[in-house]
């Protein structure tokens, strides 16, 4: 009886080593009392894994709506291996919330899918304000410590995915 031929599976998995990592961080201006948590704690993240502070951009922008057109001009520099989009959007007594979280959201996935760059969405789409405290540091973690965590690892995924890609012949 003949053997099958065995081939090992092939994992690829990024880590969270940022010591080669180009970051930007796209920062909401509005609600910066919850942002500014957030922005501290991404920023934190990134050096604690070897990301060097010369390499990573703040940028700042209005609010959570202005958030993906800085991502993807960013992106589209090519200057940068990950971006990390980091707002707070609190539902008041209008349909605004809905279409500021909706957009903020689409553009911000559309602005990796489209630029190949990893864009993690580090906005906080919350109720109350006590909620948003609650998520940017206090009971509920931090989510842009969140993002930034899971920027490095797409980051480091993907380039383990490309460098596989250059050698295989078409």
């Amino acid at each position: 009886m003949q053997q099958p031929n065995h081939h090992p599976i092939k994992e690829i998995q990024g880590n969270l080593i940022g010591t080669a990592l180009k970051v930007a961080i796209v920062v909401s201006r509005f609600n910066d009392l919850v942002v500014d948590r957030l922005k501290a704690g991404a920023l934190q993240t990134l050096t604690s894994h070897g990301v060097d502070e010369q390499d990573i951009t703040l940028v700042y922008v209005p609010g959570a709506f202005e958030l993906p057109l800085m991502a993807q001009t960013l992106a589209d520099s090519h200057q940068y291996n990950l971006i990390i989009t980091l707002g707070c959007v609190i539902r008041g007594g209008t349909p605004h919330f809905e279409y500021v979280c909706s957009q903020a959201a689409s553009g911000i996935s559309q602005a990796s899918l489209n630029s190949g760059v990893p864009v993690s969405f580090g906005v906080l789409t919350t109720d109350t304000l006590e909620q948003a405290l609650e998520r940017a540091g206090a009971k509920a973690g931090n989510k842009g410590v969140e993002a930034a965590l899971a920027g490095i690892e797409m980051a480091n995924a993907l380039q383990q995915v490309r460098s596989q890609n250059t050698s295989i012949k078409l």
